[in-house]
């Protein structure tokens, strides 16, 4: 790739993705430390094995989009880099084989991180599920039968920015696992799965045009917005539920200084009547989403 385009590249790469995309891996750090079982190598390997992840899938989701016809006139937000010609479609594939092969092995030192390098079942399953994760940040929007265009997009989210990633990455840590994580899982997942929703809910015109089938598409943009609504109160409770389990000074609630914040984004949605109009909400969420995550997880080490 000659004559590399920097400024191009970073925005290809979507940087303000990025504290949405380490609130899983956090959240399952945060908890371990509270556990008294905190390593070092596997949170560093996490956050960086989540970053190629996080790369992989917004440059497969521009190549993919691009291709299947999804970036065109009436897309909405930021222009695409393959789209404005900034980057070829060639260069693109290229970027994505080249940011698998690092996920891949960052994905492969995070498990040796944790659990050793010697092979086992439980190694065995960890390189089949960085594998699976690996697939579900190409195949969002590319390959031939791309899951975003059949609505299966949201449930991915929830599964691999939730369960997995914070289960996952408690159990790297820990080398155990226990049912009540699964409240601070899907409060991550949730919340993550609401940023796609607020994406989808702004892209439902050109999305409908191009024969991309999201949730929103297929349910409508009013039943969109209680959905997105059920998302992220659904998150708050999660966590409030878990506080009070493991309760043990009014200083762990202090994450619910983030409710006015959740309540204005949603008076935003439910007033919205322009779609186009969604885009600045879209950084609000993200930035919502791990400033909770970080209050949630310092009550919890501190």
């Amino acid at each position: 790739m000659t004559n590399i385009n920097i400024k191009a590249w970073l925005h290809a790469a979507r940087p303000r993705t990025l504290p949405l995309a380490f609130s899983s891996s956090l959240m399952g750090s945060f908890v371990a430390w509270h556990d008294l079982n905190f390593r070092w190598t596997v949170f560093g390997m996490a956050l960086l094995t989540t970053l190629f992840l996080q790369v992989l899938s917004n440059l497969a989701n521009d190549y993919g989009d691009s291709v299947n016809g999804a970036d065109n006139p009436d897309r909405v937000g930021p222009k695409r880099s393959v789209q404005s010609g900034e980057i070829s479609l060639k260069q693109m594939k290229v970027a994505v084989i080249i940011t698998s092969v690092l996920a891949l092995i960052s994905g492969i030192i995070l498990i040796g991180s944790g659990i050793g390098f010697t092979i086992s079942q439980g190694w065995l399953v960890f390189l089949l599920l960085g594998i699976m994760a690996l697939s579900a940040a190409i195949m969002y929007t590319a390959g031939s039968k791309p899951y975003g265009y059949i609505g299966l997009g949201d449930l991915f989210v929830f599964l691999f920015f939730g369960l997995a990633g914070v289960l996952g990455t408690y159990f790297l840590h820990t080398s155990s696992l226990r049912y009540d994580l699964l409240l601070p899982a899907t409060a991550s997942g949730l919340l993550s799965t609401a940023v796609l929703n607020l994406n989808n809910m702004r892209d439902i015109k050109g999305d409908a045009l191009s024969g991309k089938r999201t949730i929103v598409v297929i349910i409508g943009s009013a039943w969109a917005k209680i959905y997105h609504a059920v998302l992220v109160c659904g998150a708050l409770i999660a966590l409030t539920i878990w506080t009070i389990i493991h309760y043990n000074t009014p200083l762990q609630f202090l994450f619910l200084l983030m409710v006015p914040v959740f309540a204005q984004h949603l008076a935003v949605v439910f007033r919205n009547k322009i779609p186009a109009e969604l885009d600045p909400q879209l950084k609000k969420l993200a930035l919502a989403t791990f400033a909770t995550v970080v209050i949630f997880g310092a009550t919890l080490m501190f």
